[in-house]
């Protein structure tokens, strides 16, 4: 039960106790123990909603950087990871395998900023040795999150 209540709120957060424990066919109790357990062990790390900023008129730059780095003795690539983790423009880190070893999701107020946060302080850190930048140019999708596209008007298309 505790899966399938983990699948149905990773999917849903706003799901109440009440709907919840109707869906899965058991008790408010039950899904309310549950859900704690999960938040006290450190399952349950927290709850996203995502945003749509273009449409709520947010003017950001998305990037992914991927980081070489030299793995340090008895932490591998975890010290980097976490000083990387700490910057308030990064918003995930992943460690990779493949042509570089750590993948990272920045967001910037221009693509100037984002150039300057990887110059000044990503390549900076010490153990990495090489660093690539992608630009998010469109969302399409977002953790499971289709974004809506404005509707095309093809009427002057001859169509």
């Amino acid at each position: 039960m505790k899966t399938k209540l983990l699948s149905i709120i990773e999917k849903n957060p706003l799901l109440c106790a009440d709907e919840l424990a109707v869906m899965l066919d058991t008790t408010v109790e039950t899904v309310t123990s549950i859900l704690e357990e999960c938040r006290s062990e450190g399952i349950i790390l927290g709850t996203k909603t995502i945003i749509n900023w273009d449409k709520a008129g947010k003017e950001s730059v998305s990037a992914f950087i991927e980081l070489k780095t030299v793995p340090q003795r008895d932490k591998g690539f975890d010290a980097v990871a976490e000083r990387v983790a700490n910057y308030e423009e990064v918003k995930s880190v992943f460690l990779m395998f493949g042509a570089y070893d750590l993948a990272v999701l920045v967001e910037c107020r221009t693509m100037r900023d984002v150039a300057v946060f990887v110059a000044e302080q990503l390549a900076t850190i010490d153990g990495v040795t090489a660093t690539a930048t992608h630009f998010i140019m469109e969302r399409y999708k977002d953790w499971g999150v289709n974004f809506e596209k404005d509707p095309v008007d093809l009427r002057g298309n001859g169509w």
